[in-house]
């Protein structure tokens, strides 16, 4: 693979027609991507904020409605509050489709695609699932584009810090519904059951967002760090409220000094769990977790030691810049070798596609097309993401999927395709590969030709 479609698609997120041949300096265009601030989007209408928070409290309120109906049957319709409640589902996936569409087309249309690559690993790397609460499906778009965009080029601690306060992430790992067992919001609930501390955040926080499984932390930590962040939780979801997002009830948090990881952190309120993040972000293991992360993405599956120890310096001396360890991942000589390879994801793939389909447009039909490829945007089906090595994407059933989709696209978009050759542009194909003779070949249709282009094996690699 020629620099320039290294550049592309590695790092990239797949080359549109002509961009191959302009591109001169593949490692200055991607360098200079990230000069510049962060790549903002707007929301959709339906992904305003009150917007949010009204279709959310439709949604509880029907619920609840529902339960009272149960105690009490006689009040209203069964029938009447399932259609409510479906109603109101549908206001909530109505929101997570614009906002989807939203995120993809920023993918598509980029000038920038290397930080939109980086935008998707890290709302990967601090994900939170639709898959997995319903509340969380209208808060997806927000979090990516309220916490991921701003610090794509920013200080990781400032992100992870961003997630911790977001209510997407908050209702995602239960932290919004976290009680001190000291504090005085336990002390009024003793005696009625019901909610208590709560370490899924703490946990996912230490393991998957910042030291890694093996970071050297212990359940004594988890259950210290858990204590830290009680009260931390998510206002504007009730009736009345004015506001919707984070919020800090001080008679929900724990009293006292904690110690993570042998440091000693007194009580500050908010302020304490603010510190333990920072420092846990600064970590020694932290750096190394996250470096080799990123170097399986850019490079291989099994990322080069040698590599990972240079990213993760980078990451250590710059206290977290994420533009410095960008650079460092662009300055990785394996990243540029012919040997490293790396297998196209279902989105990567999708993509990719669009791009070199010279698509600039997409509609919901497109992001719900994720779905049948078993990586719909925003919904991971566990904490720690979606998976980043070929095992996980290349089976028969997948591939055929694939298959059948580049079907699709070609009869959909053939009129985006003059001549099924210019698609070799996007592709790493050698001049004895027979792919060449069949794009070129007049007897074949054309939308076969495309078809073929978009599933054959060359386009399934970055």
């Amino acid at each position: 693979m020629d620099a320039a479609l290294r550049a592309l698609n590695r790092f990239g997120l797949g080359a549109r027609p002509g961009e191959r041949a302009r591109l001169r300096d593949p490692r200055g265009w991607l360098k200079a991507q990230l000069e510049g601030g962060p790549p903002l989007v707007a929301p959709p209408a339906k992904g305003a904020p009150l917007a949010i928070r009204d279709a959310i409290r439709a949604y509880r309120q029907a619920g609840q409605a529902n339960r009272i109906q149960q105690r009490s049957p006689q009040q209203t319709e069964p029938q009447q509050l399932r259609q409510e409640r479906q109603v109101a589902r549908r206001s909530l996936v109505e929101i997570v489709s614009a906002e989807a569409t939203v995120s993809l087309e920023a993918r598509v249309q980029s000038e920038r695609p290397f930080v939109e690559r980086l935008v998707a690993f890290w709302s990967n790397h601090l994900c939170i699932s639709t898959a997995a609460k319903v509340l969380v499906v209208p808060l997806a778009g927000s979090y990516e584009r309220d916490v991921i965009r701003p610090h794509v080029l920013g200080r990781f601690e400032d992100m992870v810090l961003a997630s911790a306060r977001h209510p997407a992430m908050l209702v995602y790992l239960d932290n919004f519904q976290s009680i001190g067992p000291n504090s005085r919001g336990a002390a009024r609930r003793r005696g009625r059951g019901g909610r208590g501390l709560n370490e899924n955040y703490a946990r996912e926080l230490l393991e998957l967002h910042t030291l890694g499984v093996n970071g050297g932390y212990g359940q004594q930590d988890v259950e210290e760090l858990a204590k830290i962040l009680t009260g931390w939780t998510v206002t504007g979801l009730q009736d009345g409220a004015a506001t919707f997002g984070f919020a800090f009830q001080n008679p929900l948090h724990e009293p006292g000094a904690r110690s993570v990881l042998g440091a000693r952190y007194s009580d500050g309120g908010v302020a304490q769990g603010e510190k333990v993040i920072r420092d846990l972000c600064r970590h020694p293991s932290t750096s190394r977790f996250v470096a080799t992360k990123l170097v399986t993405h850019f490079v291989a599956d099994d990322p080069p030691a040698p590599a990972i120890e240079r990213v993760a310096q980078v990451f250590r001396n710059s206290e977290g810049d994420l533009r410095a360890v960008s650079t460092a991942l662009v300055n990785l000589e394996e990243a540029w070798s012919p040997e490293s390879k790396k297998f196209r994801t279902p989105q990567d793939w999708m993509v990719a596609a669009l791009r070199a389909l010279d698509v600039h447009e997409v509609g919901p039909m497109t992001v719900a097309t994720m779905r049948q490829l078993r990586q719909p945007l925003w919904a991971p089906q566990a904490p720690k993401g979606f998976a980043d090595s070929m095992q996980d994407w290349a089976d028969p059933d997948a591939l055929l999927n694939r298959a059948e989709l580049a079907r699709t696209l070609a009869r959909r978009l053939r009129g985006n395709v003059d001549d099924p050759r210019t698609l070799l542009e996007a592709i790493d194909v050698p001049a004895a590969d027979p792919l060449r003779a069949l794009l070129a070949d007049a007897s074949i249709a054309a939308t076969d030709r495309v078809a073929l282009a978009l599933a054959g094996p060359a386009f399934q690699w970055r």
